[in-house]
């Protein structure tokens, strides 16, 4: 396993992080929950192989009494992460609250690196800032309860950079990127500039990415599989310090600690082909949406961004069963209506706004027909 530097902690992190959201679940008495003895398992391998950073979260359902579980032979060696939900605190003392919860849900007596969890600009602005939780943590870290003051988020970038320069009192940052996903670049870099540690969710974009082998084939013999090379790609930006994966099989964490303990991820030559590879796909199959929503809200509720997105991953990436699958399953909600491209009317309303100039109308059949 390779080692690095976390930011301005001093401490040394593995590449790889285990990801506890999708711990093994079975089902009992027509109820799926997490099997505590497979989970343990497959999370102690993954310390027996050198990986040193575990991530959890209050709304993991029971994965933190499973990590707390995991982890009382091992904490010494091991950094906790785990991330409180402040979106719908109304009160500064309900955030002790919930931290004093979720030592006891761990079983520990401090927590390493504590998330403000999935938090917006606006949610930094009139809950975090607005209530001083931010002064609470700071409060429970002279006590030693957390050591450590993080945030995860999936907002835009340009936010997230508004967090990054109001918000010095945090020591690392956990947000998204992949192949199919780099927005987040400058914002990575920005943290890394600051000394705030950068982790990686979704390296293998959720797992979106294990489903076709077309990017592999692109690097002509340089990798072995689609997930090796997303996870070797993202550990070839020198913004980042772990990445984490959700891993739930025992095959999983071995072939994620092979890939992470390569130390040169990818050579500058490599990334150059497989950029040069997805650049040429792109040039003759993307629908070139940029997912500005300017063309939204289509009078008949077709959800004309995402299926642009999916008919993308189907024709650029290779991913065409997950999109076929995605497609499938767009439906309107009580709040939202989402319908699929049959049922555009062609009325036009959309292309009138399109700054990419899109013909919306004929990609929506073509995108029916292939993902239909």
């Amino acid at each position: 396993m390779q080692y690095r530097d976390f930011g301005r902690t001093g401490i040394k992190m593995s590449a790889l992080g285990f990801g506890a959201m999708r711990l093994p679940h079975e089902e009992k008495d027509g109820v799926s929950r997490i099997n505590t003895e497979e989970s343990i398992r497959i999370i102690h391998r993954s310390f027996e192989l050198g990986v040193n950073y575990i991530d959890t979260a209050f709304g993991y359902g029971e994965s933190e009494i499973v990590v707390g579980k995991a982890l009382r032979k091992w904490k010494k060696r091991i950094y906790l992460s785990t991330k409180v939900p402040v979106w719908n605190m109304e009160k500064r003392k309900e955030f002790r609250q919930k931290l004093e919860e979720q030592l006891g849900r761990l079983g520990v007596s401090s927590i390493d690196f504590y998330h403000l969890h999935g938090i917006s600009y606006e949610i930094f602005e009139n809950k975090v800032k607005k209530l001083k939780l931010h002064k609470e943590a700071m409060k429970a870290m002279d006590e030693g309860l957390i050591k450590h003051l993080s945030f995860s988020s999936h907002d835009k970038p340009s936010m997230i950079m508004k967090i990054l320069e109001e918000g010095d009192f945090f020591s690392s940052m956990l947000c998204q990127y992949n192949l199919l996903d780099r927005a987040n670049e400058d914002a990575m870099e920005a943290a890394y500039r600051k000394g705030i540690a950068v982790v990686v969710m979704g390296p293998v974009g959720g797992g979106r990415l294990t489903s076709s082998d077309l990017l592999v084939r692109g690097m002509k013999g340089n990798v072995r599989t689609t997930p090796e090379l997303a996870l070797r790609f993202v550990l070839s930006n020198p913004w980042v310090s772990v990445a984490i994966s959700g891993m739930n099989t025992m095959e999983m964490v071995e072939e994620n600690v092979r890939a992470a303990s390569i130390r040169r991820p990818l050579t500058k030559a490599q990334l150059s082909s497989l950029e040069e590879f997805i650049r040429e796909r792109k040039s003759k199959k993307e629908i070139p949406c940029t997912s500005c929503e300017y063309c939204m809200p289509c009078p008949r509720g077709v959800a004309i961004p995402q299926i642009f997105q999916l008919m993308n991953y189907a024709t650029v990436y290779g991913l065409k069963e997950l999109a076929r699958s995605r497609y499938g399953k767009i439906a309107s909600t009580d709040k939202v209506k989402r319908e699929k491209a049959d049922s555009c009317v062609e009325c036009g309303a959309c292309e009138k706004k399109c700054p990419q100039k899109i013909g919306i109308i004929r990609e929506l059949r073509k995108c029916h027909k292939s993902l239909g």
